[in-house]
């Protein structure tokens, strides 16, 4: 499975690491205790006096994990970093990386039934969270409209960090992911657009299904577009919605 996954983001050329601009994105190190994580950071193009801007966290996959700081711009940078995306949606986007060997939510990715919540968040996701919360008390931030996606690994995260925080997110995106099915009631205030393909067998459809289902029972925000006869790599689709940015930054969070 994770020889899967890692070659998932391999099979990407070269080239696409550095199409979003890398040099936009700012290196950042956060420290907390004996522990660290590494993330990359684009503002807004210009920050205006007395202005806040909306945040989105970006959680990578499992190929792109490590200590370089770099190779979690693999997929979804190019989207943020686009002049016209900028100039129309000019907001904080932080991709951090995680560590080799840990995951955002310590889970069986393989499983095609619904999985049980770990009752503390991973290692990861707990000095995410941490670097988010000093992050906000430094920058002008607009906290209603606080945004979390990713794909495969951070699919999973998205689901896992939206469950989490429900009081802070504003709009999740999870893509071919999955989650704690007995988690719906707490994320059905949040508005949810979920990706899948639907020929996926390194993280099984019927993961992003479940939860569709189960945000649909408890009248959920939810939306799913299920690719057909596409693999993992259903972000490229994804990300390629006309309407997936507009969507995500017309987002305010409930109150």
């Amino acid at each position: 499975m994770r020889r899967f996954l890692a070659l998932s983001s391999l099979l990407a050329s070269a080239g696409q690491l550095w199409a979003g601009g890398p040099e936009l994105y700012e290196k950042a190190t956060f420290e907390r205790g004996n522990q660290k994580l590494n993330y990359r950071l684009l503002k807004p193009a210009k920050i205006e006096p007395g202005k806040t801007y909306p945040l989105v966290l970006f959680l990578h996959g499992a190929g792109e994990r490590g200590d370089n700081n770099a190779a979690q711009l693999t997929h979804g940078s190019a989207l943020f970093a686009k002049a016209e995306n900028r100039e129309k949606f000019p907001a904080y986007v932080i991709f951090p990386q995680c560590p080799n060997n840990k995951r955002w939510v310590e889970v069986d990715w393989s499983a095609k039934a619904s999985h049980t919540s770990p009752k503390e968040p991973s290692d990861s996701m707990r000095l995410t969270k941490q670097m988010l919360d000093e992050f906000l008390k430094a920058n002008p931030v607009d906290t209603n409209r606080i945004y979390v996606t990713g794909l495969s690994m951070g699919g999973f995260g998205t689901w896992d960090f939206a469950q989490r925080y429900p009081e802070i997110v504003a709009a999740a995106a999870p893509i071919c992911g999955g989650a704690d099915s007995d988690t719906a009631a707490k994320i059905k205030h949040i508005p949810i657009w979920v990706f899948h393909g639907s020929a996926d067998t390194a993280v099984w459809p019927e993961r992003s299904r479940i939860m569709v289902d189960e945000l649909k029972k408890v009248n959920g925000t939810v939306r799913y577009s299920e690719y057909q006869n596409v693999g993992h790599n259903s972000w490229t689709r994804a990300f390629a919605e006309p309407e997936f940015l507009t969507w995500m930054f017309a987002q305010k969070r409930s109150k």
